[in-house]
This record gives structure tokens, sequence and C-alpha cells, in this order.
């Protein structure tokens, strides 16, 4: 897999319930006082729908339009259909981005393909931590104090501090700070 763009590139990965979300939606704000561009990538795991039923662009799609591009003065969303079930490549997926208009790609899944990631762990949780087996961790956010080797222990509580640490890797990825 090839995630090679121009553009940083940093992964979450946590197991489902650990707060991905929920962080990103308070951090996005923080990275973009910063002064970054922020495009998301969210892997789901299931079938999912951005359209309504009733909509022209749903009945549109639903009549077998590969694509709809459904675009106002507001923001724009492609839809595009799959048939094969196979699942997207996130190279692919980056690549579709428009990337002369971001500073960073943030991606919320794909937590097991081999790009910088930042580890969210709660012990509470009661699963394995996975930096002991992904060596693409670059740090780990915990809402507690925990014993980890050779990588910053960042508070999974605290966004400012995440983001301040992101600004610091993009800084040190990018070289050009």
């Amino acid at each position: 897999m090839s995630t090679q763009s121009k553009k940083p590139v940093l992964g979450f990965a946590a197991c489902s319930g650990t707060g991905k979300t929920t962080l990103l939606v308070r951090l996005i704000p923080l990275l973009k006082e910063k002064g970054l561009r922020v495009a998301l990538i969210k892997h789901a795991h299931h079938d999912f729908d951005i359209d309504k039923p009733g909509k022209d662009s749903y009945e549109l799609r639903r009549a077998g339009a590969g694509q709809v591009l459904v675009a106002s003065s507001f923001r724009r969303a492609l839809m595009t259909e799959t048939p094969g079930g196979e699942e997207p490549e996130l190279g692919d997926l980056i690549g579709s981005l428009n990337l002369d208009a971001i500073d960073l790609v943030l991606v919320e899944g794909f937590r097991h393909l081999p790009f910088p990631k930042i580890e969210l762990h709660r012990p509470s949780t009661g699963n394995d931590l996975i930096y002991l087996t992904d060596n693409n961790i670059v740090a780990v956010a915990s809402d507690e104090a925990i014993a980890i080797n050779n990588l910053p222990l960042l508070n999974i509580n605290n966004p400012q501090q995440i983001a301040d640490f992101i600004q610091g890797w993009i800084c040190s990825v990018a070289m050009n700070c």
C-alpha cells in the first residue's frame, strides 16, 4: 500500500469505543487555529449512506449512476458506488483529495496499514497496546499514566497537547518549519 503524498498523513489507531471521533472533533479546530488546513479520511466497517431517500441525488444514484457529485456554494460531495465490495485503498483515497488545499491528512481507521499513527489507549477497556506490534505508532495518547518504551506519552483528554505534538511532528516530517 502506498500512502505517498506530498502532504503529511497521520492516523489515529485505537479499538472501537476508545474515542477516536470524539478526540478528532476537539482536535481539528485546534489544528485549524494553528493555521493548518486539515482533511480527514474515515474508514467505515459497514455499509453506509450519506444520502437520504427521496433526495434527488439519492434517487439518481439508486437509478444506476456510478458517481453522483452534489455541489453548492457551501460544499460538494462525490458519492461513488463500489459494487465489488472491495475495501478502499488508503493511497487511492488520499489521491482523491485536493492536496493543494490542505496541509495535513488525518486518518481515522486503517490501523493495520503501515503509515504513521497516534495510538489512543484507555487501560480501562482492557485492550492491548497497539504500539507493541505496530512500529508505525509515533506516540501514545492515554487517559492514564502508562509505561511505554521510546515513544511520547500524551494525555488523551488534552487535545491542545496532542495538537502541539502534531504540529511538531509535521515539522519533523516535512522539514520546512
